[in-house]
Order: C-alpha cells, then structure tokens, then sequence
C-alpha cells in the first residue's frame, strides 16, 4: 500500500488514482474517519477522467498512531509532505467536516501553482467552540463529553453518533445500517489517543486568517439540518470570508451528506470544478 514518511516518522498512507496526466482531486475526510469515506466521490470522479487523491490524517485509518501531531498544523503539514511528494500541480482540494478545516489552512498557504480551487464541504471553519468573539458557537461542554465518551466509550459512542452524523435521528428518516457500521468501522480503525487528541483541533482552532488567505475560486457546501457542524456558525459564516466564495447551502441535508445525497453532492461538485 502506498504510504510518505513525514519528518517526525509517522507513516501517511494515501490512495492515487486515475490517468498521472488528469488533473487531481485531492480529498480530505473528517474526524475520525479515513479515507474510505469519499468512496463515493472517488469512484464518481475517477470515472469522469481525473486523478483522484485521498490520505489517512496521522492517527486515522491506515497512517500510524502516531503518540503526538494532532493538531491542526501538524495535520497540514502532513498534507503538504504528501502533496510535495506527489508533486501536485493546480489541484483541486475538498474536505469535509475536519478535513474542511485542514483544506482552508493547507490552501491559505499554500505555494504558488499547487492549488487551482477549494471546496468545503459541511466544514468546521471558521470556529466551532463559544468563545467571547464567537458567541453563537457551540458550548466547550458539548466537546468536552464528546472527549470523555471517545476515550472511556469509543466503540457505542461512534454506533450512537450515526445517527445525528446521517441525520438517521430525523423522524421519517431512512436508516441505512450498512452506513452507519462503514462509519463504525472506519472510526474503531484508528486510534483512540488520536481521535480524543484531534477533539481539540477541529472544535477549538479558529480558521478565520485562513479563510482570508484564500485566494482560489472556493464552494463552500453545507446542510441545513446539519446536526453535527451547525451551519449557521460555520458554513454560512466561511462563505462571508472567503473573497468571492460560492455558497450552496441544502435544505434538510445532514452533516454526512457526500454519503446520504452523493449524486447531488457530486453533480454540485463537477460543476463547480468544471465551471
């Protein structure tokens, strides 16, 4: 399996697909899944001609469990070790949830000619948690129990978390047990130092400067009924920031929507690129 070894030893593994000429996707997951949960988006996009990336963040999925670097910059380093070894040119970079967050601050600095567009996509951005300058965010007690059931609950905890993830909870919903037990499995894959670690970086890091430095035409994504990354206080907020940001905001679509709507996520997506 294809792995990069980053400079403090932590083994990244990746999935590389489609024609080495096509112009690249590079997707980044959200906490604390793996790669496997762009399948959807992977196999859609690799049929239409392009060369598809996707990468296990350090701790999750396939890369090491490694002891330390989990945190945000430690994260996006990572991903520019990989994107340098891969040599990307003018990609196209779309994270979900987290992997949202690790999209904006990779690509607010990124070098000259590596990024042609941004996507996020049900994102963390620009900050999760109630702080002073963000009154409307979510309460650190709400983090600090999802902390206490990742490391003393993990394997009930993510099953449970399915549902508002999915938004499997709403009444009338159609619950897919296969999807929530791929969650499951990509979850209970990684490790649980990393997933009570990454808690942190997701909910407490504030992306504001780097929505500022973005500078590539970016789609911000995000659904209405998002119960997990409320959109009000996030996506809503990074499309405001973001100079010249596409909004597409979803009715009744919930947080895990590239799974639960991925044909119109998709068709959103390659129109976006492809515009």
């Amino acid at each position: 399996m294809p792995f990069i070894t980053t400079a403090d030893g932590t083994e990244i593994f990746y999935k590389d697909w489609g024609p080495r000429d096509a112009q690249v996707i590079h997707f980044h997951h959200g906490w604390p899944l793996s790669a496997d949960d762009w399948d959807a988006q992977m196999m859609f996009f690799l049929d239409k001609g392009y060369r598809v990336v996707a990468h296990d963040r350090r701790g999750h999925g396939r890369s090491s469990q490694s002891a330390t670097g989990h945190d945000m910059d430690s994260y996006v380093a990572d991903v520019i070790a990989l994107t340098d070894a891969l040599d990307h040119r003018d990609a196209i970079h779309v994270g979900h949830s987290t992997g949202g967050g690790e999209v904006a601050r990779y690509v607010g600095g990124a070098a000259p000619g590596r990024v042609a567009k941004a996507v996020l996509v049900s994102a963390v951005a620009p900050i999760m948690v109630r702080t002073d300058s963000n009154p409307d965010g979510v309460p650190i007690e709400v983090f600090d129990d999802v902390r206490h059931q990742t490391a003393t609950n993990r394997a009930q905890f993510f099953y449970d978390f399915t549902l508002p993830f999915f938004g499997y909870s709403r009444d009338g919903a159609e619950v897919k047990e296969g999807v929530r037990r791929n969650w499951w499995r990509q979850g209970m894959q990684g490790s649980v130092l990393a997933h009570t670690l990454g808690i942190k970086a997701f909910s407490e890091t504030d992306f504001t400067d780097d929505l500022k430095a973005i500078t590539v035409p970016t789609l911000v994504m995000h659904g209405e009924d998002d119960q997990v990354v409320p959109f009000a206080t996030t996506g809503k907020l990074s499309a405001d920031i973001v100079a010249g940001a596409v909004l597409k905001s979803y009715p009744g679509y919930p947080h895990g929507m590239p799974t639960t709507n991925a044909d119109q996520i998709n068709a959103d997506l390659l129109a976006f690129i492809q515009g």
